[in-house]
């Protein structure tokens, strides 16, 4: 029986997200497929917020101890933040004989169009990733010229004075 992990992650900017949504599909293939689930990793954080991504850092250290033979996504762009990102870790899975499987896109990375299709889907990850970055700073900069305040909301103190939160780590 294949030990593998599953691995799940959702954007802290998508409030409605619940990565129960994923596990749910993902716990299902793998039973289906008679995989023993070793362990679930889960992160609330963006795909590029490598400090926050706790569980993926677990994920690849328990990896690097060989304690699952596969890594099972619910879909590509939940594990990696680039093309480049996702050559270096699956070369290095490669090395440990660790599988890596997306249950929404469907590929065969033992054959050179499984490759090609893995290459092209993570590329479009990675354009998507860069739109919607282009979109929000356009829409920040859009709001910044009618005159509207970007940032965390000031602080107000019991007395109704108002400060930025930076003045209230000087006061203490």
């Amino acid at each position: 029986m294949i030990r593998v992990a599953l691995y799940a992650r959702v954007s802290t900017s998508d409030k409605d997200q619940d990565p129960e949504t994923q596990l749910m599909a993902v716990r299902d293939y793998c039973r289906a497929q008679g995989w023993e689930i070793a362990r679930e990793y889960v992160d609330q954080a963006s795909a590029r917020d490598l400090a926050h991504r706790t569980a993926w850092r677990q994920l690849l250290d328990d990896g690097s101890r060989r304690r699952f033979r596969a890594v099972v996504v619910f879909k590509l762009d939940r594990a990696f933040r680039s093309v480049k990102d996702m050559h270096d870790t699956l070369a290095a899975w490669d090395a440990l004989g660790i599988a890596f499987k997306s249950i929404r896109e469907q590929f065969d990375t033992t054959t050179a169009v499984g490759r090609l299709l893995l290459n092209l889907l993570a590329a479009v990850a990675e354009f998507e990733l860069e739109m919607i970055r282009e979109r929000v700073k356009a829409g920040m900069d859009r709001a910044r010229k009618q005159g509207k305040r970007i940032g965390r909301p000031r602080v107000t103190d019991r007395r109704g004075f108002k400060f930025r939160f930076g003045a209230v780590l000087e006061r203490l």
